[in-house]
C-alpha cells in the first residue's frame, strides 16, 4: 500500500513524517520513484507531469495539495473514474483570510502609495476614508471567499461578494451571474479575486472588467494567475486608473524577471504564499478520504469536473 507524492515545491520528507502519524503502514513514494505501480492507492499532487497518473491500476484517490484543482482538470489524460479532491482545511482558510485582510487593510490605508512616496522622498498626506465608507468586493464566495468576506465585514467595510450561482453570506451584499459581475465591479474600490480557475473564469480580470472598477481602485489577486491578463493590468496601472495591486499568483511561476510587476512602485508581489497547505492537516484529510473510498463512500471535498471545483 503506497501513496505517490508529486510536487515541485513541497518537501516530501515533511509529508512522510506527517503520514507516519496517521497511517504508518502507508508508504510514501516521491515522484519519479513510483516503484511497483500496483502498490499505489492514492496520489497527492501539485501540478503533476502529464500522464504521470496513468498506469496505476489500483489508484483509488487523487488529492490536490491545494485548494485549486485546475492544474489537474486540464490534464485530459487523468485516469477516468478516480475521484479527485481539493484541499479544504481550517488552517488553510485562516491563512488565506489573514493574507486577504492584511492587504485589503494595506490598500485601504494606501500603503502601496505611501511606500511609493517614501521611495521618492516625498512627505505628503493622502486623503483617507473610513472603513465604513470603503466598498470592498470579493470575487468568489466559496470556503475561502466566504470566510474573507465575513472577516472584512467585521472591520466595518461595505463588503459585497460575487459567485457563479446565488449565495448568502450574513452581513455581505451578494451578486451572481453576468449582471451581478457588472454591478459588483462598478462598486468595488478594493477588489479581491478568490475565484476557482475554470474555462468561464479564465482571463476574467482583463481591460474591460478592471476598467469597470472605479478610478483609483486596487486589485488583490489571490485566485490563480490565469484569472489575470497581466498586460491589461500593467496598462491600467500606468494610466492611473488603478492605484495599486497585490499579486500572489501568476501565469508563469516563478514570475519572470522581465515582468514589470517586480519593479512597479505600487505593485506588491509575493511568491504564491497567501495560504500554504500544512502537512499534518493535509495528511489527516488524505488518510480519512482514503479510508472512505475503500469503504465505497465518496471522499469529502470531491471535485465536480463539470464545474471545475
Amino acid at each position: 500500500m503506497a501513496l505517490l507524492f508529486i510536487s515541485h515545491v513541497d518537501s516530501p520528507e515533511d509529508w512522510k513524517r506527517a503520514f507516519g502519524k496517521f497511517m504508518p503502514s502507508l508508504e510514501v513514494r516521491a515522484w519519479p520513484d513510483v516503484g511497483r505501480a500496483e502498490d499505489i492507492e492514492v496520489a497527492l499532487v501539485w501540478r503533476p507531469p502529464r500522464e504521470s497518473l496513468l498506469n496505476l491500476p489500483n489508484l483509488k484517490l487523487i488529492a490536490s495539495l491545494g485548494a485549486g484543482v485546475d492544474h489537474l482538470l486540464r490534464d485530459t489524460l487523468l485516469p477516468k473514474g478516480v475521484p479527485v479532491t481539493r484541499f479544504v482545511d481550517d488552517d488553510l482558510t485562516a491563512m488565506m483570510t489573514e493574507y486577504a485582510v492584511l492587504h485589503v487593510l494595506a490598500c485601504h490605508r494606501r500603503l502601496p502609495e505611501y511606500l511609493d512616496l517614501q521611495r521618492r522622498l516625498e512627505w505628503r498626506e493622502l486623503p483617507q476614508p473610513l472603513a465604513r465608507e470603503r466598498r470592498v468586493g470579493i470575487l468568489g464566495l466559496g470556503v475561502l471567499g466566504g470566510a474573507t468576506a465575513r472577516k472584512l465585514a467585521e472591520f466595518g467595510f461595505q463588503v459585497a461578494g460575487y459567485s457563479r450561482s446565488p449565495r448568502s453570506v450574513p452581513g455581505v451584499e451578494t451578486f451572481h451571474g453576468a449582471d451581478g459581475l457588472k454591478r459588483i465591479l462598478a462598486r468595488s474600490e478594493i477588489l479581491v479575486c478568490l475565484l476557482p480557475l475554470t474555462p468561464e473564469t479564465e482571463a476574467i480580470l482583463n481591460k474591460e472588467t478592471l476598467g469597470a472598477l472605479p478610478k483609483g481602485a486596487a486589485l488583490i489577486n489571490l485566485g490563480r494567475g490565469g484569472h489575470l491578463v497581466e498586460p491589461d493590468l500593467a496598462a491600467l496601472m500606468e494610466s492611473g486608473h488603478l492605484s495599486a495591486a497585490v499579486l500572489d499568483v501568476f501565469r508563469k511561476e516563478p514570475l519572470p524577471l522581465e515582468s514589470p510587476f517586480w519593479r512597479h512602485p505600487r505593485v506588491i508581489v509575493t511568491p504564491h504564499v497567501a495560504s500554504i497547505t500544512n502537512p499534518e492537516s493535509g495528511a489527516r484529510k488524505v488518510v480519512a478520504n482514503l479510508e472512505r473510498v475503500r469503504k465505497g463512500l465518496p471522499p469529502q471535498d470531491q471535485v465536480d469536473p463539470s464545474v471545475g471545483y
